[in-house]
């Protein structure tokens, strides 16, 4: 190797680094985002193959968010896997289950594995809908459960996995757009999810407390084999994890990242609802 190529290589290389390292950390000082990130596409919703456009630009972003947005891991931790907060459920005068359990250390897994199908937002209020597909999520926690599924009893308190196939996510998020620093930004207040899966496959440890270990086998087996019906028992509490995760991570990035850098012909607020609605 030409040692003056390598010496310029490295310094370039050198020089690189610290420049990545001095913006990543002016970045993070920042309350939010005055210089559009290079790794985010920008559209315009006026112009003809917006929703295209604005496809590319979600998918970009998840892609940064898997690489670490430091703010966000700041936040969140990791993107994949996810530690959420504890999650308390319950279902009653239900016929497919009367149910109530309590899950902790719940962890999710997939959604590095994201893919942004089409993304669509409201020329009328600037709401977006999205449709997402993910190929395995995986929700890890500790259960503690009580109550009826499929008329079976159930008592008991453990490791819990429950892995989706071939997730289709249609994601409706709502929106309200303000100012700030000469800067027009989203604020997401509400977000719903409808679900759509190719299979369902549930373990729950310690089912009836462990007092039969081939009852709990079969009983695993029998919600597996009927994972339409179990999925329905345990639909509130999916779709409720799926969307606190999506709300979370969209109001941190969105109060973080201008609305001016996803669509550039974005209106002011005073342009969209005619009244000064600032931070």
């Amino acid at each position: 190797m030409n040692v003056s190529k390598f010496s310029l290589s490295f310094c370039g290389g050198l020089l690189a680094i610290l420049i990545f390292n001095s913006l990543a950390f002016n970045v993070t000082a920042a309350e939010y985002y005055t210089v559009k990130p290079t790794f985010l596409p920008s559209c315009r919703i006026y112009e003809p193959g917006f929703i295209n456009c604005s496809t590319h630009s979600i998918q970009k972003l998840i892609d940064q968010l898997n690489i670490g947005i430091p703010e966000i891991v700041e936040r969140f931790g990791s993107l994949d896997p996810m530690h959420i907060k504890d999650i308390v459920y319950k279902q009653d005068n239900n016929e497919v289950a009367t149910l109530s359990s309590n899950l902790t250390n719940v962890m999710v897994k997939g959604f590095s594995q994201i893919i942004i199908k089409e993304s669509r937002v409201s020329k009328k209020d600037f709401n977006w809908q999205t449709k997402i597909y993910i190929p395995k999520m995986s929700l890890d926690a500790k259960y503690k459960m009580a109550g009826r599924v499929l008329l079976l009893p159930l008592n008991g308190s453990g490791k819990m996995l429950i892995v989706i196939d071939d997730l289709d996510v249609l994601l409706r998020t709502k929106v309200q757009l303000y100012e700030k620093g000469n800067f027009t930004f989203y604020n997401v207040t509400a977000v719903t999810a409808q679900l759509n899966m190719s299979r369902v496959h549930t373990n729950l440890d310690n089912l009836f407390n462990g007092r039969s270990k081939e009852v709990e086998r079969s009983t695993n087996q029998f919600f597996n084999d009927n994972w339409r019906d179990f999925y329905e028992a345990l639909k509130p509490l999916i779709v409720e994890t799926v969307e606190t995760i999506f709300l979370e991570i969209m109001s941190t990035v969105f109060h973080l990242i201008p609305a001016n850098f996803f669509v550039e012909d974005i209106p002011t607020p005073q342009q969209l609802y005619g009244t000064d609605s600032k931070e």
